[in-house]
C-alpha cells in the first residue's frame, strides 16, 4: 500500500484480517472434492455460507471453483468491485472473518495491491453476480508470517460473492472550472490519465480553513460520507511544494472507505463533490496530521491534494 494510504485508512480487511477466532469445533461435515472444501449450508448467492473442514493435504496451487455464475461483466485489472466473503483456514472448521455478519460489502480494486494475490488472481475474469470459492496456497496468501489469528503457511479458503463491478476511467473529466485565486495552487486540466501538474503560489500564506474546489466538474453521483471512493491523487507539502506521494508513480489507484479516513480534511473535502471530477484540496494542519510528524511530513504541515474521483462504490 502506498505511504499516504497507510496514514489515511484502517488497514484493509484482507491485508489485516479481523480476528473472529478459529478452533476445531463446528460442522462435523468434512466433504472435500479435488481439494475444495464443500459449502455445507447457505449455498445460494447472498447467503452466509458454512464451509466444511478440508480433508487431506491442501492443494499447492490456487484453485477457483465457480459455485454460481453470474450474468454480469467479467472483472478485469483496474476494475473496482464490491464483494461479500467468508474466509476460513483449510484445516479449520470455523471462519476467521466474514463480511456477511457486518452487512456491508468489502470494496477493492483489482490490480491495486490492496488484497492478497490469491484474490487478485482468483477474481480476475469472474462475472459480477457470481459466487466463487478460492483455495489459496500460502505463497498467494499470508505466507510464512501469517496474519493475526491466521497461522503461518496457512492455506486459505474463501467463498466470495461478487456483488458489483465498476470499470474505472483513466482520468477525471468534466467542465473546467476557473482557478482565479492567486493565493491557491493551480492544478492542470489534462485528461490523458497522467498526473496533473500542480503549480504552487508564490509568497502566499496557507489558508486557515479547508479548501475544496473543483478543477474539472463532472455530472456524476454526489459523494456521501458513507461511500467508498476510487481515486488517483498527487499530494504535496504547501511549504516548498515538495511532492510526498502520488498514485500515478505506481500506476495503481487507491480505494478509500470515507468513513475510515483518519485525515478528516480528505473526507470533508470529497463529500459533496461529484464522481468523475478533479478536485483541489488544501488541508490546514487541523484537517491534516496536526502536531504529528509522520513519514517525512513535518508537524503542523498544510497539505495539498489534486484528486481525481474516478468512481464511487
Amino acid at each position: 500500500m502506498r505511504r499516504i494510504a497507510g496514514l489515511l485508512v484502517v488497514p484493509l480487511l484482507l491485508l489485516s484480517a479481523a480476528a473472529c477466532g478459529s478452533d476445531d469445533k463446528g460442522s462435523d461435515s468434512s466433504s472435500t472434492k479435488n481439494g475444495v472444501p464443500a459449502v455445507t449450508k447457505g449455498a445460494e448467492f447472498g447467503q452466509k455460507p458454512t464451509l466444511a473442514k478440508g480433508e487431506g493435504d491442501p492443494p499447492k496451487e490456487l484453485k477457483v471453483e465457480v459455485i454460481k455464475e453470474g450474468d454480469g461483466a467479467k472483472l478485469k485489472k483496474g476494475d473496482a468491485a464490491e464483494v461479500n466473503y467468508l474466509g476460513q483456514e483449510y484445516d479449520e472448521s470455523k471462519p476467521f472473518d466474514n463480511s456477511f455478519d457486518r452487512g456491508q460489502p468489502f470494496s477493492l480494486t483489482l490490480g491495486a495491491g490492496g488484497v492478497i494475490q490469491g484474490w487478485e488472481k482468483g477474481l480476475e475474469g469472474q462475472k459480477v453476480g457470481s459466487r466463487v470459492e478460492l483455495v489459496i496456497p500460502p505463497d498467494l496468501g499470508y505466507g510464512a508470517q501469517g496474519q493475526g489469528d491466521i497461522k503461518a503457511n496457512a492455506t486459505l479458503v474463501f467463498v466470495v460473492d461478487i456483488v458489483k463491478g465498476t470499470t474505472i476511467p483513466a482520468s477525471a473529466k468534466g467542465t473546467e472550472v476557473a482557478q482565479d485565486s492567486i493565493d491557491l495552487p493551480k492544478v492542470g486540466t489534462n485528461t490523458d490519465g497522467k498526473a496533473p501538474k500542480v503549480t504552487m503560489p508564490k509568497d502566499s500564506e496557507p489558508p486557515k480553513k479547508l479548501v475544496s474546489n473543483y478543477v474539472l466538474e463532472s455530472d456524476g453521483a454526489v459523494v456521501k460520507g458513507t461511500d467508498t471512493v476510487v481515486v488517483n491523487y498527487v499530494a504535496l507539502l504547501w511549504d516548498g511544494g515538495k511532492q510526498f506521494d502520488s498514485t500515478y508513480q505506481t500506476g495503481k489507484t487507491a480505494t478509500f472507505p470515507l468513513d475510515q479516513l483518519s485525515i478528516k480534511g480528505l473526507k470533508n473535502g470529497l463529500v459533496g463533490k461529484k464522481a468523475g471530477s478533479r478536485v483541489l484540496l488544501v488541508l490546514p494542519p487541523d484537517q491534516a496530521l496536526g502536531g504529528q510528524e509522520q513519514q517525512g511530513i513535518p508537524k503542523n504541515s498544510t497539505l495539498v491534494f489534486a484528486v481525481d474521483i474516478l468512481a464511487v462504490m
